[in-house]
Parts: structure tokens; sequence; C-alpha cells
């Protein structure tokens, strides 16, 4: 007799994966089971999402990525702390990695330009059209948030986390995870705005507590409100430990390959 099973009644389909335009990429991804074919497509697509990024940021160098709200307006104090982060960073010798967009994104990437250091983004594109800001030296937009938060991670040696929302917790929790579990090295994490993550640090010490994580996960994150402690933090936890130099890599102009100054 076989087994029976459930199979949910689908809903008419509300798109292809084949016709899809981009923003709406993700959500015929997340939609269910489709067809062979489709899901065939949809795996070509986010295969050519990644070859896109790697493309664009194989020469970018080290980063450090600012996660942190699109909805911080130019001249807010979360925008100026961004903005003043972001040339911290590159002075520090670093390249600043962001989503892409404006905000805390935009202030990140603009203080880093302001200082003749080098900016990169990984855009999103979606429905209500994120358009990447204008202090980026170079830029990739993608379909998939999944392949963005990868690539926002893949090329970076050391975190910030400023004012967000539910999208920049979402990166904080998956950076700590990530180093928590070993996928990716022991690279600091930097949260800015005691007063703003309060509540979350206080639900860390909880879930320590409560034994939900090991208490030395406490030390996966530095909370601050200096820019110069922020600084002195990543030179510590992310420059001498993992041996950062200059290296000029050689790239390839047959595979559309362009070094970061031959924007």
């Amino acid at each position: 007799m076989a087994n029976p099973s459930l199979e949910r009644e689908r809903p008419q389909p509300t798109g292809s994966s084949v016709t899809v335009p981009p923003e709406r990429a993700d959500e015929i991804f997340l939609e269910g089971p489709r067809s062979r074919f489709e899901e065939l497509v949809t795996l070509i697509r986010v295969l050519l999402d990644f070859l896109r990024g790697f493309r664009v940021l194989h020469f970018v160098g080290p980063c450090v990525t600012v996660f942190g709200s699109a909805r911080v307006k130019e001249g807010d104090t979360s925008y100026e702390l961004a903005r003043k982060m972001g040339a911290a960073i590159a002075q520090l010798g670093f390249t600043v990695m962001t989503g892409g967009g404006p905000g805390i994104m935009e202030a990140a990437n603009r203080g880093a330009k302001e200082v003749n250091g080098r900016s990169v983004g990984c855009n999103i594109e979606l429905e209500f059209e994120q358009q990447p800001n204008a202090f980026l030296d170079r830029c990739v937009t993608l379909h998939y948030f999944f392949v963005r938060k990868t690539l926002l991670v893949k090329y970076s040696y050391a975190f910030v986390v400023m004012q967000g929302g539910a999208g920049t917790l979402d990166e904080l929790s998956e950076a700590v995870t990530l180093i928590q579990t070993g996928k990716i090295k022991n690279f600091p994490v930097v949260v800015i705005g005691t007063e703003y993550w309060r509540d979350l640090l206080k639900m860390f010490e909880k879930m320590a507590n409560d034994g939900m994580i090991d208490r030395s996960d406490l030390d996966l994150f530095f909370a601050t409100d200096s820019v110069e402690e922020a600084i002195a933090h990543i030179r510590e936890r992310a420059i001498t430990p993992f041996g950062l130099k200059l290296v000029v890599r050689r790239h390839l102009p047959w595979l559309g390959e362009r070094a970061i100054d031959k924007i």
C-alpha cells in the first residue's frame, strides 16, 4: 500500500522563472516547488547572479562591510556617524562595502570616497527600485537576497552594524552565526550605538544565561558608540591576526575583469 503524502493545493502560478522580471526573482524562487524546467532555470539565474558578483568584486581587496538602514537621511546623527565610520575604515586601508543603497549605506560609501578610499556596493533589485548610491567605485546589482548577503560576507574581514531595521538585524545575526559555527573566521563584528541596540544586547545576555549560546559567544561582537574604539578593535582583530598586507592581483581583461583603480 502506498504511503499517503500531503500536497498543498497550489494557486495559479504568479509568474515564470523564464520571464520573471529581476525584481521578482526572490518571490518566484521562494514560491514553492515548480516544474523541473522552471527550477533548472532558477538555478541558472542564481548561478549567473553569483558569477556577476564574483567578476565585479574579485579585485576590490579586503573589505569591511557596513550594515545599516536605507531610511536614514542626510543630516541625521546616524548618517553622519556612518560617514565618519566609512572614512575611518578607508583610512585603515580597507575597502568599504555596503548594500549599495541610500541611508547608512550611502553615508559609509560617501565617507570612504571623501578620503580617497575604495568604496563598493552590492545592490538589490527591488520592485520599489532601490538605486545604487552615487559614491561607489564598483557596484553589482543582484536579483537574489541570499546571493547579496553571501557576497557581503565573502569579501569582508570585519562587519560594522549601525542603526537599522529587520534587514540589519538579519545581517548581524547571520554574521555572528557564521562565526559561531566556524563557517568563517573569527572576524570582528562591531555594533555601533549602544543605546539603540541596548535591548538586543540584553537579549544576547539572556541567551547566554539560559544556555542558548555559550557565554564566550558574547565576545564575538563589540558594542561601542566611538568610531575610534571601533577602528582600534578592527585593527587589533582583523589586520594583525590575518596577516593582511597590500597585494596586487593580476586581472584578466579578456574575462571582463577590471582592477579597482580602473573604473
